[in-house]
């Protein structure tokens, strides 16, 4: 067997996955997804497997369901009109009546689904327990301007306790858009807004938002990867208009982030595997909207030296850097500014100082985040260091870059001007070319 073949793309993401598997180990999801999803039978079955198979590796899971579709054909079903006021449902008692049957045989399903996904699992006689219930109080919406919207509902309390409870005991816990009053009334209520109270009172690691479509896409059809607070209000307030459930998604999700929840993921559904690959892949399926650092950009410590070495150790071997051991990076580290995503090393890059002119060196961009401006973002950094350091000329030796760093201002130099310290270890069987640009503003 050669021991030097690449390996199979299953064992790589494998691999890649690990580190997610540890890290979600014993975290709570709360996961809401759409009456739509579950109408889908060609979809819904491999979702439900992929449900019991986050369960099997130990997360902590709370569902939240739509019934949207199975609301509406009982509705037509009986000749009644599912009325509207202010975007608000008007939910009367003939139409309650179409809610619960609705809503209850979606729960049967759904609870159906996730006995038989636990079929397919390789641990033999393992059961997979379903909790659902009361857990949710909920109040009328009232009279508002004049309309009465009967018994349309909004979240009061989620029995946090209860479902804590449940989730100890190894079960997974599934909460219907219904809330119950303490006199026994039921409430008609939104699953998102069920999933973002759930979320809230459970102090949730994160709540997913399985969404229609492909996801939150920006003005040029693509996928918008991560935005963080501010920039998910500028996707509400922009002129861009948003499909209503998606609005309704990203709303929901900024209000859980405001309440404590740590990350909130919106994540099209109509991608098979897309709860699978937001969970343990780097880059995920979706879009993940955090106050957290996701990605940046920041001065290298002692625990980046592996990271570091794990991300130019290829480059090394192709001759494209200059080997630096273990050793000499530990010396070094404060020299150098990393690019982190995820917690891991995706971009490096390191300057070093001789008196007025200083050295870019290292700068490595991992394979899978090129062409993206993380180059740029690195170089300007470095250079903003260096005029902060009074360096007033910044030179580069590089093998294979030397058009990249032209087209960044960098000028053909010569060996003879480097500085004397650095002229005196030039390595002349590497030949590197000697790359040299002016800092504009440097004190």
């Amino acid at each position: 067997m050669n021991r030097k073949q690449p390996a199979c793309s299953f064992v790589e993401a494998f691999r890649h996955s690990a580190p997610y598997i540890h890290a979600h180990r014993g975290r709570t999801f709360v996961v809401s997804f759409t009456g739509e999803a579950v109408a889908d039978d060609e979809s819904f079955p491999a979702l439900t497997h992929d449900i019991a198979l986050l369960h099997s590796l130990g997360i902590r899971l709370v569902l939240v369901h739509g019934a949207r579709p199975q609301i509406e054909r009982r509705l037509q079903q009986r000749g009644i009109e599912l009325q509207y006021a202010n975007g608000l449902r008007i939910t009367d008692d003939a139409a309650l009546e179409c809610v619960k049957e609705a809503v209850g045989t979606v729960r049967v399903e759904i609870e159906a689904r996730l006995t038989t996904s636990m079929a397919a699992s390789p641990r033999p006689g393992l059961r997979l327990g379903v909790s659902s219930g009361n857990f949710v109080t909920a109040r009328p919406l009232g009279i508002r301007d004049g309309i009465d919207y009967c018994h349309t509902g909004e979240v009061r309390r989620i029995d946090g306790e209860a479902i804590r409870e449940e989730l100890a005991r190894q079960r997974i816990v599934l909460l219907s858009p219904l809330g119950y009053s303490p006199t026994g009334e039921v409430f008609n209520l939104h699953a998102e807004e069920v999933a973002t109270a759930a979320a809230t009172e459970l102090r949730a690691d994160k709540l997913i938002l399985l969404v229609e479509g492909r996801g939150l896409l920006d003005g040029r059809r693509r996928l918008i990867r991560q935005l963080d607070p501010a920039g998910a209000e500028a996707v509400l307030a922009g002129r861009r208009r948003l499909d209503e459930d998606m609005r309704r998604h990203l709303e929901s999700g900024l209000t859980a982030l405001k309440r404590g929840v740590r990350r909130v993921h919106l994540v099209g559904r109509a991608v098979d595997g897309a709860l699978l690959q937001e969970l343990f892949t780097r880059d995920g399926a979706g879009t993940l909207v955090t106050a957290e650092t996701y990605e940046g950009l920041r001065q290298a410590g002692i625990d980046d030296v592996g990271g570091i070495l794990e991300l130019i150790e290829p480059l090394e071997a192709e001759g494209v850097l200059v080997r630096r051991s273990r050793e000499l990076l530990e010396m070094e580290i404060d020299r150098f500014m990393v690019m982190e995503r995820d917690g891991m090393i995706i971009a490096c890059a390191a300057l070093y100082p001789f008196g007025k002119v200083g050295e870019l060196a290292c700068l490595a961009v991992h394979p899978d985040y090129r062409s993206e401006g993380r180059g740029d973002q690195l170089l300007e950094a470095i250079e903003r260091r260096a005029r902060q350091q009074g360096i007033q000329r910044l030179f580069v030796l590089t093998t294979r870059a030397a058009h990249w760093f032209q087209e960044r201002g960098f000028r053909r130099g010569e060996v003879g001007d480097l500085p004397v310290r650095r002229r005196s270890l030039y390595n002349y069987q590497r030949n590197a070319r000697v790359l040299i640009k002016p800092l504009d503003g440097a004190r």
